[in-house]
Protein backbone atom coordinates (compact mmCIF):
# COMPACT_ATOMS: atom_id res chain seq x y z
CA UNK A 1 0.00 0.00 0.00
CA UNK A 2 1.37 3.44 -0.74
CA UNK A 3 2.00 5.87 1.69
CA UNK A 4 0.98 9.87 1.17
CA UNK A 5 3.53 12.82 0.91
CA UNK A 6 2.89 13.58 4.54
CA UNK A 7 3.38 10.05 5.77
CA UNK A 8 6.85 9.64 3.83
CA UNK A 9 8.01 13.39 5.17
CA UNK A 10 7.02 13.11 8.91
CA UNK A 11 9.22 9.53 8.60
CA UNK A 12 12.24 11.23 7.19
CA UNK A 13 11.96 13.88 9.76
CA UNK A 14 12.99 10.87 12.43
CA UNK A 15 15.59 9.26 12.76
CA UNK A 16 14.48 5.72 14.27
CA UNK A 17 17.24 5.21 16.48
CA UNK A 18 16.98 9.08 18.36
CA UNK A 19 15.71 8.10 21.36
CA UNK A 20 13.91 11.17 22.94
CA UNK A 21 13.33 12.05 26.83
CA UNK A 22 9.54 12.72 27.00
CA UNK A 23 8.56 16.60 26.59
CA UNK A 24 11.72 16.22 23.60
CA UNK A 25 9.44 13.95 22.13
CA UNK A 26 6.04 15.50 22.34
CA UNK A 27 7.75 18.79 20.80
CA UNK A 28 9.15 16.50 18.04
CA UNK A 29 5.58 14.99 17.33
CA UNK A 30 4.24 18.50 17.55
CA UNK A 31 6.87 19.49 14.77
CA UNK A 32 5.70 16.90 11.90
CA UNK A 33 3.28 17.44 9.24
CA UNK A 34 -0.20 17.16 10.91
CA UNK A 35 -2.96 15.63 9.35
CA UNK A 36 -6.13 17.66 8.34
CA UNK A 37 -7.67 17.04 11.95
CA UNK A 38 -6.51 17.09 15.60
CA UNK A 39 -4.87 13.63 15.79
CA UNK A 40 -4.69 11.76 19.27
CA UNK A 41 -1.31 11.33 20.68
CA UNK A 42 -0.63 8.05 22.16
CA UNK A 43 1.82 6.24 24.65
CA UNK A 44 2.65 2.50 24.36
CA UNK A 45 4.79 0.83 27.35
CA UNK A 46 5.95 -2.77 26.39
CA UNK A 47 5.93 -3.96 30.02
CA UNK A 48 8.26 -7.31 31.52
CA UNK A 49 5.14 -9.33 32.30
CA UNK A 50 3.52 -12.46 31.04
CA UNK A 51 -0.68 -12.13 30.68
CA UNK A 52 -1.05 -15.01 30.78
CA UNK A 53 -0.42 -15.11 34.34
CA UNK A 54 -3.70 -14.08 36.32
CA UNK A 55 -1.03 -12.14 39.14
CA UNK A 56 0.98 -10.37 36.50
CA UNK A 57 -2.18 -8.86 34.72
CA UNK A 58 -1.85 -4.70 34.70
CA UNK A 59 -4.54 -3.04 34.43
CA UNK A 60 -6.31 0.09 36.33
CA UNK A 61 -7.28 3.49 35.72
CA UNK A 62 -5.70 6.78 35.96
CA UNK A 63 -6.77 10.57 36.02
CA UNK A 64 -4.63 12.77 33.71
CA UNK A 65 -3.82 16.23 34.80
CA UNK A 66 -4.61 17.96 31.14
CA UNK A 67 -7.63 15.40 30.30
CA UNK A 68 -8.04 14.14 27.16
CA UNK A 69 -9.38 16.54 24.77
CA UNK A 70 -12.05 14.85 23.60
CA UNK A 71 -15.76 13.56 24.20
CA UNK A 72 -16.05 10.58 26.17
CA UNK A 73 -19.29 8.64 25.63
CA UNK A 74 -20.22 6.82 29.26
CA UNK A 75 -23.39 4.45 30.17
CA UNK A 76 -24.15 3.61 33.43
CA UNK A 77 -25.75 0.63 35.26
CA UNK A 78 -27.52 1.93 38.48
CA UNK A 79 -30.86 2.68 39.39
CA UNK A 80 -32.85 4.79 41.82
CA UNK A 81 -30.85 8.34 42.82
CA UNK A 82 -27.35 6.81 41.83
CA UNK A 83 -29.09 6.61 38.42
CA UNK A 84 -29.93 10.15 38.63
CA UNK A 85 -27.23 11.21 40.11
CA UNK A 86 -24.77 10.05 36.88
CA UNK A 87 -27.47 11.27 34.27
CA UNK A 88 -26.55 14.86 36.12
CA UNK A 89 -22.64 14.27 36.10
CA UNK A 90 -22.71 13.74 32.08
CA UNK A 91 -24.02 9.75 31.20
CA UNK A 92 -24.84 9.26 28.13
CA UNK A 93 -27.34 6.98 28.88
CA UNK A 94 -28.25 5.15 32.50
CA UNK A 95 -30.23 1.73 33.02
CA UNK A 96 -30.11 -1.23 34.56
CA UNK A 97 -31.92 -4.48 32.78
CA UNK A 98 -32.97 -3.02 29.65
CA UNK A 99 -29.90 -0.92 28.92
CA UNK A 100 -28.33 -4.86 29.67
CA UNK A 101 -30.53 -6.04 26.65
CA UNK A 102 -29.46 -3.14 24.46
CA UNK A 103 -25.59 -3.65 24.95
CA UNK A 104 -26.73 -7.41 24.23
CA UNK A 105 -28.15 -6.73 21.29
CA UNK A 106 -25.28 -4.85 19.47
CA UNK A 107 -25.32 -1.63 20.95
CA UNK A 108 -21.34 -0.56 21.71
CA UNK A 109 -21.75 2.88 20.50
CA UNK A 110 -20.01 3.95 24.23
CA UNK A 111 -16.26 4.74 25.44
CA UNK A 112 -16.95 3.92 28.73
CA UNK A 113 -19.06 1.54 31.45
CA UNK A 114 -19.26 2.32 34.61
CA UNK A 115 -21.87 0.04 37.12
CA UNK A 116 -22.93 -0.20 40.70
CA UNK A 117 -21.95 -3.67 42.39
CA UNK A 118 -25.65 -4.31 42.57
CA UNK A 119 -25.90 -4.27 38.59
CA UNK A 120 -23.61 -6.63 37.79
CA UNK A 121 -26.10 -9.10 37.62
CA UNK A 122 -26.98 -7.51 34.14
CA UNK A 123 -23.82 -6.21 33.46
CA UNK A 124 -21.89 -9.61 34.30
CA UNK A 125 -23.66 -11.20 31.27
CA UNK A 126 -22.74 -8.98 28.49
CA UNK A 127 -18.62 -10.47 28.40
CA UNK A 128 -19.07 -11.29 25.04
CA UNK A 129 -20.06 -8.07 23.90
CA UNK A 130 -17.99 -5.77 26.35
CA UNK A 131 -14.63 -7.93 27.19
CA UNK A 132 -13.54 -8.00 23.37
CA UNK A 133 -13.58 -4.42 23.19
CA UNK A 134 -12.06 -3.96 26.24
CA UNK A 135 -15.31 -2.10 27.92
CA UNK A 136 -16.08 -4.83 30.24
CA UNK A 137 -16.45 -3.12 33.83
CA UNK A 138 -14.08 -3.71 37.06
CA UNK A 139 -13.46 -3.05 40.59
CA UNK A 140 -9.63 -2.68 39.48
CA UNK A 141 -10.15 -0.26 37.09
CA UNK A 142 -12.79 1.85 39.21
CA UNK A 143 -15.74 0.79 36.77
CA UNK A 144 -17.33 -1.01 39.41
CA UNK A 145 -18.11 1.38 42.29
CA UNK A 146 -21.26 2.52 44.29
CA UNK A 147 -19.96 5.72 43.88
CA UNK A 148 -20.95 5.74 39.87
CA UNK A 149 -22.16 9.61 39.25
CA UNK A 150 -18.29 10.61 41.13
CA UNK A 151 -16.47 7.63 38.74
CA UNK A 152 -18.15 9.63 36.32
CA UNK A 153 -17.21 12.71 36.56
CA UNK A 154 -13.85 11.74 37.14
CA UNK A 155 -13.82 9.94 33.52
CA UNK A 156 -15.56 12.51 31.86
CA UNK A 157 -12.29 14.92 33.02
CA UNK A 158 -9.87 12.66 31.73
CA UNK A 159 -9.66 9.77 34.04
CA UNK A 160 -8.62 6.51 31.41
CA UNK A 161 -8.44 2.94 31.99
CA UNK A 162 -5.93 0.78 30.73
CA UNK A 163 -5.19 -3.32 30.31
CA UNK A 164 -1.90 -4.78 29.39
CA UNK A 165 -2.47 -7.11 26.04
CA UNK A 166 -1.92 -10.71 24.89
CA UNK A 167 1.93 -9.15 24.53
CA UNK A 168 3.05 -7.47 27.17
CA UNK A 169 2.11 -3.85 26.02
CA UNK A 170 -0.09 -0.71 27.06
CA UNK A 171 -1.60 1.60 24.98
CA UNK A 172 -3.34 4.35 25.77
CA UNK A 173 -4.10 7.92 24.58
CA UNK A 174 -2.44 11.18 26.34
CA UNK A 175 -4.21 14.40 24.71
CA UNK A 176 -4.55 15.67 21.67
CA UNK A 177 -1.94 17.31 19.27
CA UNK A 178 -3.21 20.92 19.67
CA UNK A 179 -2.18 19.78 23.31
CA UNK A 180 1.26 21.78 24.16
CA UNK A 181 4.25 19.78 24.82
CA UNK A 182 4.57 20.67 28.15
CA UNK A 183 0.68 19.12 28.67
CA UNK A 184 1.52 16.02 26.55
CA UNK A 185 4.42 15.30 28.78
CA UNK A 186 2.66 15.45 31.45
CA UNK A 187 -0.06 12.91 31.06
CA UNK A 188 2.35 10.80 29.96
CA UNK A 189 4.40 10.91 32.93
CA UNK A 190 1.32 10.79 34.71
CA UNK A 191 0.06 7.51 33.39
CA UNK A 192 4.13 6.24 33.16
CA UNK A 193 4.60 6.67 37.30
CA UNK A 194 1.12 5.42 37.64
CA UNK A 195 2.11 2.08 35.51
CA UNK A 196 5.29 1.70 37.35
CA UNK A 197 3.34 2.04 40.91
CA UNK A 198 1.17 -0.93 39.92
CA UNK A 199 3.94 -3.16 39.26
CA UNK A 200 2.59 -6.64 40.13
CA UNK A 201 5.49 -8.68 42.82
CA UNK A 202 5.41 -11.01 40.91
CA UNK A 203 6.95 -9.33 37.28
CA UNK A 204 11.01 -10.07 37.35
CA UNK A 205 13.46 -8.70 35.61
CA UNK A 206 12.89 -5.18 33.63
CA UNK A 207 9.41 -4.24 34.06
CA UNK A 208 8.92 -1.14 32.20
CA UNK A 209 11.15 -2.25 28.68
CA UNK A 210 9.94 0.16 25.96
CA UNK A 211 8.18 3.07 25.90
CA UNK A 212 7.27 5.44 22.82
CA UNK A 213 4.76 7.72 21.52
CA UNK A 214 3.04 8.59 18.65
CA UNK A 215 -0.02 10.72 16.90
CA UNK A 216 -2.58 8.93 15.10
CA UNK A 217 -1.02 9.54 11.58
CA UNK A 218 2.58 10.30 12.98
CA UNK A 219 5.87 7.78 13.44
CA UNK A 220 6.89 6.26 16.69
CA UNK A 221 9.66 7.91 18.61
CA UNK A 222 11.37 5.96 21.16
CA UNK A 223 11.15 7.26 25.07
CA UNK A 224 13.97 6.98 27.91
CA UNK A 225 11.91 6.90 30.72
CA UNK A 226 13.29 7.14 34.02
CA UNK A 227 11.51 5.41 36.97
Amino acid sequence: MSTSRRARENAAAIDPTEVFELQGAMKAIKGLRPAKFDETVEVVARLGVDPRKSDQMVRGAVSLPHGLGKEVRIIVFAEGDAAEASKAAGALEVGSEELAARVEGGWTDFDIVIAHPSMMRYVGKLGRVLGPQGKMPSPKSGTVTPNVAEATAEFLAGKIEFRVDSSGNVHVPVGKLSFSAEQLAENARTFLDFIVSVRPSSAKGTYLRTVSVSSTMGPGLKVAFAH
